[in-house]
């Protein structure tokens, strides 16, 4: 290989951070090469050399391999998502099922006004899609008795990558929590156990020591009622589609 050749291939591998360490490799392994294969009086430190190039190899290897297994979304250069086309189905799709999922909210108006769905647009324009180095913290619960009513959000969401697992209840959202772990959780207020069955529910959590995010989305979004939700332990609490959207995303970003 030419000079020529290798400038344009360092090139790229520059791109990216994996392809900074491959080059930072190749370099060190080729000047250990030559040293041994050309230095002159080395006779008291062939050993050490040798020893070198036998073992970097290994070491780089363990090194890439606990990179792979606790840091991949790391190893990506911004080349590696130049996928624009579909960056922007996904953030179109999450706004128009934000919009719809605001449309049909108590209170809403059923027919958006230009400057919601610019706000709405604008804030799902800026919001990073999910890549948790980790399952679970891609994993939402989601509280509800009557889930059939959020579809939009969690469609909304699904397009950021993010995943559901749905409870009916109070008991059966405490025995999941119990088997799993996840990011957030989102719990209605009223349910046919109470019409403050939300609280109820947040005291049993933080009563477990789970510190988990937790929102409410109700149908209120009165000030004291925020501030209630936020001093037994909340995140927040909001009727708002695209509030909830922020409320969560936040969340997930943070656990990762």
């Amino acid at each position: 290989m030419s000079v020529k050749e290798f400038s344009e291939a360092a090139k790229g591998f520059t791109k990216s951070p994996l392809g900074v360490i491959a080059l930072f490799i190749v370099l060190v392994y080729g000047f250990a090469s030559l040293v041994v294969a050309f230095g002159q009086n080395l006779t008291n430190y062939i050993a050490p050399l040798v020893c070198f190039m036998v073992f970097f190899p290994v070491i780089v290897f363990c090194g890439f391999v606990w990179l792979v297994a606790k840091h991949h979304s790391k190893l990506y250069g911004p080349s590696d998502f130049k996928d624009e086309d579909n960056f922007l189905k996904t953030q179109i799709s999450s706004a128009v099922l934000l919009a719809a999922a605001v449309s049909k909210r108590p209170g809403g108006a059923g027919e958006l006004h230009q400057d919601q769905l610019d706000e709405i647009i604008e804030f799902v324009s800026k919001t990073k899609k999910a890549t948790p180095n980790e399952k679970w913290k891609s994993h939402v619960l989601w509280v509800d008795d009557r889930p059939e009513n959020n579809v939009y959000e969690r469609q909304a969401f699904e397009e950021q990558g993010l995943h559901f697992k749905l409870a009916l209840s109070t008991d059966e959202a405490i025995q999941t929590l119990k088997q799993e772990k996840f990011a957030a959780i989102i719990s209605d207020m009223g349910r046919k156990e109470g019409p403050q069955e939300g609280y109820v529910l947040l005291d049993q959590i933080r009563a477990l020591e789970d510190s988990t995010p937790f929102v409410i989305y109700a149908g209120s979004n009165l000030p004291e009622h925020k501030r209630m939700a936020f001093e037994r332990g909340a995140l927040g609490s909001t009727n708002q589609a695209q509030e909830l959207f922020q409320l969560i995303m936040g969340a997930v970003r943070n656990s990762s």
